[in-house]
């Protein structure tokens, strides 16, 4: 039986570090949020990346991908699958490559929806609709959301990220316009989810660069307030717009996506409607005279996270 053993494991270790290598080159920087840089010669990501994506040591994870005989928690497997855009499926052989009890349930934290899902909140046009995670990632988003609020890259973490948007954009260039009422409530349902994920490496790095761009998130965190998603009505600005925009927001969870919700959007009142209609009818205009203008770059294009 210990010939049968150690023969299972000599096997599974080459299994895992080809396993690894292979979904590695699958990913590309451009996945991740991050600029291909200069003199890149593989085709995915480098080790260091997926490392620094995942929260872990360079060394450590050089030795993973190496076969060697080292112990992984379920906590670090999940951050490697996150990062390298595992599949149920392939999450649970990386699980049984590295020797660790597999369960289902701990995949909470998605980074991607299916056609299904993007089907449903397309469908919801006209009203913005997007997915969150329960760190608020941006998962999907329909066209009547980025015609409100427009998509642009911040260059920070990796995946769009709407605290990341809110916490460390200036005053003028914040959309919330009462961001004392409501970045405290999303910071108290951010730490509301972060009970499930104590002590695994992509939340508590999530948590700590946040913490270091933005002292007034390190001081709504410290203050240990919990609250769950619900319904509320946030009132936003848009540099095309007349006036204030007051929106109601609903959450709905997602069957099969652990942790995700689709929020969406509804005017508060008539003047916010007509202020939403006007927005779209104004980045319709924008797209239109961008067609006929070579090489401008047409609106749908940019990428910036919005609540």
């Amino acid at each position: 039986m210990t010939t049968v053993t150690a023969h299972h494991q000599h096997r599974r270790r080459p299994e895992l570090a080809a396993f690894l290598r292979n979904r590695r080159a699958r990913v590309t920087p451009a996945d991740v949020g991050m600029a291909p840089g200069l003199r890149r010669r593989t085709p995915g990501l480098r080790r260091e990346e997926v490392a620094q994506l995942s929260g872990v040591g360079v060394t450590w994870y050089t030795w993973l991908e190496q076969g060697r005989p080292i112990n992984a928690s379920p906590q670090v497997l999940d951050a490697v699958a996150r990062t390298l855009r595992l599949d149920a499926p392939e999450r649970e052989h990386l699980y049984h490559l590295a020797e660790v009890a597999y369960a289902p349930g701990r995949q909470a934290d998605a980074i991607e929806v299916g056609p299904e899902i993007q089907g449903i909140i397309d469908a919801l046009d006209p009203h913005p609709a997007v997915v969150y995670n329960t760190r608020y990632d941006i998962l999907a988003t329909n066209p009547a959301y980025r015609d409100l609020f427009g998509i642009r890259d911040t260059g920070e973490p990796g995946i769009r990220n709407v605290l990341w948007t809110l916490f460390t954009a200036s005053e003028e260039a914040c959309p919330v316009v009462h961001p004392a009422q409501e970045l405290p409530i999303m910071v108290a349902t951010l730490r509301g989810a972060y009970g499930r994920h104590t002590g695994e490496p992509t939340w508590e790095s999530f948590v700590e660069q946040l913490s270091a761009a933005s002292p007034y998130f390190a001081e709504l965190w410290r203050s240990g307030d919990v609250a769950p998603p619900g319904p509320r009505v946030k009132t936003f600005r848009h540099w095309a717009a007349t006036d204030e925009i007051r929106m109601t927001s609903v959450s709905l969870s997602v069957n099969g996506l652990p942790e995700c919700r689709i929020v969406v959007y509804t005017p508060a009142d008539e003047a916010s409607g007509k202020q939403v209609a006007a927005l779209r009818r104004h980045r319709r205009k924008e797209r239109h005279q961008g067609e006929r203008l070579p090489g401008k770059r047409l609106p749908e294009e940019r990428k910036d996270p919005a609540p």
